[in-house]
């Protein structure tokens, strides 16, 4: 009996097969703006695990460490009216998935203030920083979050959004540079904001195996 159970844990740990984590072909696809007057181009394709559809993507993923990654999300959502009879597909665009190689996991990344439409990230490491908006729309925020941590590195409030309906309008992307870590935010064309951060890798680990 004893010898038995010492076998057992090794058996079923031979039996997990490993996830197969990959991406569909790119489609092109149309998003609109704020109004919903103007649409812009859109490349979206699929994120299989073990050949199951997850989630539709865009964008290139961005490597954290050699088990996770992040890639941005996109949806379609149902704008028809109560008058129509039959669906009206949108694409959208979403935050940030964090997948797991190992246990085939597919989770949202939470990021504080994060605005699909007007925050367009910058990645280093597992440090992403975008311009981010209050709930009210009245606040631009400087924001560095790093994965693994629920309160944000920085969150650095440089103004008000102007709120333009064309997506991305806000700022452009964040830069960063290596030695010393800094990330330069430039919201606007009279404000360049630069700050020197003391980086440190935290273990993040997705343990949670999804549900047979």
């Amino acid at each position: 009996m004893l010898v038995l159970l010492s076998v057992a844990p090794f058996g079923s740990m031979a039996a997990t097969k490993p996830h197969v984590i990959a991406f569909g072909k790119w489609t092109a696809a149309k998003w609109p703006n704020a109004t919903g007057e103007k649409l812009f181009d859109l490349k979206v394709r699929a994120l299989f695990v073990d050949t199951r559809l997850k989630e539709y993507t865009t964008g290139n993923p961005h490597e954290l460490t050699d088990r996770l990654f992040v890639v941005r999300r996109v949806f379609r959502i149902n704008e028809a009216l109560p008058s129509e009879s039959s669906p009206r597909w949108q694409w959208q665009r979403g935050g940030w998935l964090v997948v797991d190689r190992l246990t085939g996991r597919v989770s949202q990344l939470n990021l504080p203030e994060f605005d699909p439409l007007y925050s367009t990230s910058s990645w280093y490491r597992d440090y992403i920083a975008y311009c981010g908006v209050s709930e009210d729309g009245k606040k631009l925020y400087a924001i560095v979050a790093q994965v693994g941590r629920r309160k944000p590195v920085l969150k650095k409030d440089v103004g008000e959004p102007a709120l333009d309906p064309d997506p991305d309008s806000e700022c452009p992307a964040p830069t960063w540079e290596r030695s010393p870590v800094r990330v330069t935010f430039e919201p606007d064309d009279d404000q360049k904001v630069v700050f020197s951060l003391r980086t440190r890798a935290v273990d993040v680990v997705n343990d949670a195996e999804e549900e047979e």
